[in-house]
């Protein structure tokens, strides 16, 4: 599979609800398809970081839209103070943005955070999402509710020390909870810190979000109201994640999970070209109708 060397990225803001909201989109002129796909970043780290490498080998779309969520990136609220936020703000900031695009009908995947806001925007745009991708979304980690739920207490922890002190403590917390098998360099740990420590509160309030979600979320209902799904999860990441996609992929025929070796949960980071691949290949299955 090649790179798309020529494909052009436009960087633009919209205003809604007291910020002001970055995003990029990327045009592959080689794609004569015509569909448009939104990338959905996960906490702490801006779109572009996360999807920029990904998105050059997805030959299926002419347009990628990649915006940046409250807390990241270049998105900054209009006094410049990192305002708590929950999930539902960020569902309204990316409806806002598809609709201000007049995107009526879009392909979408999500990371992380991303991937709980893209649940629950086809939860709410039933008719308009159509292809969906999942990489280790938030909230789908295990098969007991109730242990996710308690999961989600380390997070708490892990923002609770984001705000008390400027160390790493609390951004390590977040890594050990999250990926607790992780084999990287000294280097790659050292780089994802100081990545994840750009907008240390903004940071604490995407982990806060996600960990208040838990607490109204009906997980059932919202995985009801999915469409055709391809999941990710990385082959080093904790084995009960594994088992709840291996259970939904048995149990629902739209639901497709993907077991990508080798990486943990930044595996975007680790291998976009094999996860775009897929995404390609899933894209085919989709509409051959599979």
């Amino acid at each position: 599979m090649s790179r798309l060397s020529d494909s052009q990225c436009y960087l633009d803001t919209f205003a809604n609800a007291g910020y002001q909201h970055a995003f990029r989109i990327y045009r592959h002129p080689q794609s004569k398809s015509g569909r448009r796909l939104l990338l959905i970043h996960g906490a702490g780290v801006a779109g572009r970081l996360t999807w920029e490498a990904l998105q050059r080998f997805l030959d299926g779309w002419s347009e990628i839209l990649v915006p940046d969520l409250r807390g990241a990136g270049e998105t900054m609220s209009d006094n410049g103070i990192e305002h708590p936020f929950s999930v539902n703000d960020l569902v309204s900031d990316m409806t806002y943005l598809v609709d201000h695009l007049e995107w009526h009908e879009f392909d979408l995947a999500g990371y992380s955070l991303g991937g709980l806001v893209s649940l629950l925007m086809k939860q709410n745009l039933r008719d308009r999402v159509r292809k969906q991708y999942l990489l280790e979304s938030a909230l789908l980690d295990r098969k007991d509710w109730q242990e996710t739920v308690s999961v989600r207490q380390s997070f708490s922890v892990a923002a609770k020390r984001l705000r008390e002190t400027e160390s790493d403590e609390g951004i390590r917390t977040f890594l050990d909870t999250i990926s607790p098998n992780r084999k990287v360099s000294e280097a790659v740990e050292r780089m994802t810190l100081q990545r994840l420590g750009e907008r240390r509160l903004g940071f604490a309030n995407s982990l806060d979000a996600v960990t208040n979600a838990a607490l109204f979320i009906d997980r059932e209902s919202l995985l009801a109201a999915q469409g055709d799904v391809s999941s990710f999860i990385g082959g080093l990441s904790v084995e009960p994640m594994h088992q709840l996609h291996q259970s939904l992929s048995d149990s629902l025929r739209n639901w497709h999970y993907h077991f990508v070796a080798g990486t943990d949960h930044s595996l975007p980071y680790q291998k976009p070209r094999q996860i775009a691949r897929i995404m390609n290949d899933e894209l085919k299955r989709y509409l051959s109708g599979y």
